[in-house]
């Protein structure tokens, strides 16, 4: 008998998903949604494919047949946007600036939000409003200000100049973004830490920074992007100054009028384009964590 039912071949228990039916509105509404998608794409993605084939031409093949491919295909466009039109140490003094820019307001923004998010103390309040009010300031009334504040500190057409003031536009938006994000984390982590020996830095930088991960990766992504095509602020304060690549662009598309290199000039536009590319395929990952899987490590 024991041995019958030891030979009995063992069932797997298999369980099916429950299809849910689709409903004609709800067919509609994801043939829209799938349509509006790929039209946005095409208007993404063909721009950036133009772009980057006519990086490749001559000014005469540009103007002649602008949506063919290259009949020859000019890599040297690239070497002369680098090189003659100085865009490799306008690159430098962009990466150098919104490098140093981007790690310390995400150092200072996440210090920041995480004290206003998890403390309270008399004042907390009120400059967590200053620095939302900071988001409704129109950046066109800083200028003059700010001008002669940079002047009167030595600070003006210099790269720390550039540096500060992009740290200060940017720190408002940062606070704000990750403020929702710490208070959500939960408590118990925190008195876990605490219990265990961990100091307040401790804490911070070693359990509940890294549970912020996928906010920290956003609010990066949407600075890196503010801070690397900004042009108002280096065309008003760093005019005399050492040029950043948005500078650099837009001297380079104008000085010669009508007789402007454009194959250089789409060559440098592409090298515009690519550190973009690059930073979000890096964070992207980061933007698929939750704060759910990180409290399961």
């Amino acid at each position: 008998m024991a041995t019958n039912i030891e030979a009995a071949p063992r069932r797997s228990l298999h369980f099916e998903p429950r299809k849910v039916a689709e409903s004609p509105g709800d067919r509609v509404f994801g043939a829209i949604s799938h349509t509006a998608l790929a039209i946005w794409s095409l208007i993404v993605i063909l721009p950036l494919l133009w772009t980057f084939m006519s990086s490749f031409k001559s000014s005469e093949e540009i103007f002649s047949s602008p949506f063919a491919l290259p009949k020859v295909w000019h890599f040297d466009n690239y070497i002369r946007a680098w090189t003659s039109a100085g865009i490799g140490s306008y690159f430098l003094n962009s990466v150098i600036v919104v490098g140093f820019a981007l790690l310390i307001v995400m150092t200072l923004g996440a210090m920041c939000a995480y004290v206003l998010a998890r403390y309270t103390f008399p004042g907390s309040k009120a400059i967590y409003y200053l620095l939302l009010a900071g988001l409704t300031f129109p950046i066109f009334l800083a200028m003059v200000p700010l001008f002669f504040i940079l002047r009167n500190i030595g600070l003006l057409n210099t790269l720390p100049g550039l540096i500060v003031t992009y740290v200060g536009f940017a720190l408002p938006f940062t606070v704000f973004f990750l403020f929702s994000f710490f208070k959500t984390l939960p408590h118990e982590i925190t008195e876990a830490a605490s219990i265990d020996g961990a100091g307040e830095w401790r804490t911070f930088f070693q359990v509940m920074l890294p549970m912020a991960k996928p906010g920290l990766a956003s609010v990066a992504i949407f600075n890196f992007l503010g801070l690397w095509n900004q042009f108002l602020i280096p065309v008003s304060i760093n005019a005399a100054g050492p040029r950043v690549l948005s500078q650099g662009l837009a001297a380079f598309a104008g000085q010669m009028g009508y007789a402007v290199d454009f194959g250089a000039l789409f060559a440098a536009v592409t090298v515009t384009v690519v550190p973009v590319l690059i930073v979000y395929v890096i964070f992207q990952r980061q933007l698929q964590g939750s704060v759910s899987a990180g409290t399961m490590k």
